[in-house]
């Protein structure tokens, strides 16, 4: 072999290390990228899930504070005492 091919050689060698180093970088930052993405979306469906689980008694108290009645049926009781005082 000669020498300008062994140095062209050894040249290839080191920017293939380097090459291979940053890919290594890379690959760890993507992966690292990946796990905090997941993490954040889980912790978003878990605070939503928890929050909807504590909110559960305010929402049934507000329920039941506009009674049984659908809020069809509260319009409709309206329109026919609106109609009653029209009529007397």
């Amino acid at each position: 072999m000669l020498p300008e091919e062994k140095e062209l050689l050894e040249k290839t060698y080191k920017l293939s290390e380097e090459n291979n180093e940053i890919l290594k970088g890379m690959r760890r930052s993507q992966r690292r990228s990946n796990i905090m993405r997941a993490s954040y979306w889980i912790l978003i469906i878990f605070l939503s899930i928890g929050g909807v689980y504590f909110a559960q008694m305010y929402i049934s108290s507000l329920l039941g504070a506009f009674g049984d009645e659908s809020p069809s049926a509260k319009s409709s009781n309206i329109i026919d005492q609106y109609k009653e005082l029209l009529n007397q």
